[in-house]
């Protein structure tokens, strides 16, 4: 096994601007393979990077200053990682390596959302359907928060990911800035990946179930757990602080993986932020529960801590919530703190009572109510595929909202596992979760709820994109769609079932 803290926590660079075009900030980003020490005692290990970086690097941008990125796929035509050609999308006849970036979280027009089917090749020899171009625009006309990139390409999404191409985008505004939060360098992004490797430095991506099927060479898994955990780009690396009030801009980037992260000598998180920007107050919280794609805008205060070496743990099942929880020495550990560091300054910054003012949505009679079931049904192989709605996406498309209208959409998970459901181009509120009796369910397919709605926990309370919905719970959520129209999808983030099925389009049409 691997040392654990032995490598620095590395902080990703920021990407400026080639030039202007027509007033606007104008960035390239190459996706290139290149190779990365991951670790002091590991060979270095093949990587898909943006800009050959892993991960990405990071943007920091501005609410209501726009700018234009030119995505560029350079990557090899060979894909490294095992490519199952019998889920849609990823048949035989499409080229192995396909890329399309989504911007998570970001409130963008369709043409550059990242539409699955919107891939293109090395060199954009190839490319997919529905608005394909390698030119994105993002307005930014939205919150201060912390967004992320990603690769979201047809049916090999779990692959590119895993392979390396993942990156932060920061999104800043004058109403934050007043808040006196810790800034850089004491502002500091954690982007937390499970992976497993093997003995020369090779990412592992197992390819095929337990037992292996004969039919099936590669296959679609229906999760993926790693034994090893890196944040930014490194294997449980150790962050040398000050004794003062830090900023972690938290994310989930698994592909399956649940994360419970606490801190060893006990200290509380205080959570200022979600996914879509501030909550309304800070919220303190003993532990932080994140699903893959979930954020979390945390401060920590080692003012008291001089000397310590603090753990940041994890005792998430997996998978969750119904498998078993981590070991504690691998992936129940995640990096190291240590607070060794001479205070630089004596202004720490500063706690804010109040962060912002978020407007409570409230369901009326006039809001059109969509009963969306998350369930699973065998392939023909003998494998789950995980569903929603009961559909397939090639499926016609059965949400069409209206722009500038408010929906309630209420997922009824009768599987045992949680899902993280993801809606592009909008942020929404959890309204409540509601259990109802499963085995009823299993026995005369009725939904018959055994408890009364459970408002979102408290550090939930703020402007979500995407919401944990519980196994045997319906979850509500409150939606805006605004302020573009056009086609966009909504998904489980687990990234093995929005591979094999688990997303659905969607389409805002115009008022």
């Amino acid at each position: 096994m691997l040392e654990k803290f032995v490598d620095p926590l590395p902080i990703m660079k920021t990407i400026q601007p080639i030039c202007i075009l027509n007033q606007v900030p104008y960035y390239e980003i190459n996706m290139v393979q290149s190779l990365k020490k991951l670790h002091r005692d590991l060979p270095p290990t093949k990587i898909w990077g943006y800009n050959g970086e892993f991960p990405g690097p990071t943007f920091r941008v501005w609410k209501n200053r726009p700018i234009h990125v030119l995505w560029k796929n350079e990557l090899p035509l060979k894909h490294f990682l095992p490519i199952d050609t019998t889920i849609h999308g990823a048949e035989k006849n499409k080229p192995e390596v396909r890329t399309v970036v989504h911007l998570h979280g970001g409130v963008t027009p369709d043409t550059s959302d990242g539409y699955p089917e919107a891939w293109f090749t090395r060199g954009f020899k190839q490319v997919g359907s529905y608005f394909t171009n390698q030119l994105y625009t993002y307005p930014n006309i939205q919150d201060a928060t912390a967004l992320w990139y990603h690769d979201h390409a047809m049916g090999i999404t779990r692959l590119n990911i895993y392979a390396g191409l993942v990156g932060f985008y920061l999104i800043y505004d004058e109403e934050e800035q007043r808040l006196n939060l810790p800034k850089q360098p004491y502002e500091i992004p954690l982007l937390i990946l499970d992976r497993s490797f093997q003995a020369d430095g090779a990412l592992y991506y197992p390819a095929q179930p337990d037992p292996p099927n004969p039919e099936m060479n590669p296959s679609v898994l229906p999760d993926f757990f790693g034994d090893t955990i890196l944040v930014n780009g490194k294997i449980w690396p150790y962050l040398d602080v000050e004794p003062r009030l830090y900023r972690f801009r938290i994310l989930n980037g698994s592909n399956s993986r649940f994360y419970r992260l606490s801190f060893s000598n006990g200290m509380p998180f205080i959570q200022i932020g979600s996914d879509q920007g501030l909550l309304a107050h800070p919220v303190e919280v003993p532990s932080l529960l994140l699903a893959p794609a979930e954020r979390g805008d945390v401060l920590v205060d080692f003012s008291s801590s001089s000397g310590e070496l603090i753990t940041i743990r994890n005792d998430a099942e997996s998978p969750f919530p119904q498998g078993e929880r981590p070991n504690p020495e691998t992936t129940g550990s995640i990096m190291q703190i240590r607070v060794i560091k001479k205070l630089k300054d004596q202004d720490i910054g500063s706690l804010p009572f109040r962060l912002k003012y978020i407007p409570n949505l409230k369901e009326s009679p006039n809001k059109k109510i969509r009963n969306l079931l998350l369930s699973t049904r065998p392939d023909q192989y003998g494998r789950s595929i995980h569903l929603l709605d009961d559909r397939l996406w090639m499926d016609p498309i059965t949400e069409t909202p209206t722009l500038w209208s408010t929906e309630i959409w209420s997922f009824i998970n009768v599987t045992n596992a949680t899902h993280p459901i993801h809606l592009h181009l909008v942020r929404f509120q959890i309204l409540d979760r509601q259990p109802f009796d499963g085995e009823l369910y299993e026995k005369e397919k009725k939904i018959v709820p055994t408890g009364p709605r459970q408002p979102p926990d408290t550090n939930e309370q703020g402007w979500k994109d995407t919401v944990r919905a519980n196994p045997k719970e319906i979850t509500r959520i409150i939606v805006p769609f605004a302020p573009f129209s056009g086609l966009y999808v909504w998904h489980c983030h687990i990234l093995e079932h929005e591979d094999y099925e688990m997303m659905r389009p969607y389409y805002v049409l115009p008022r």
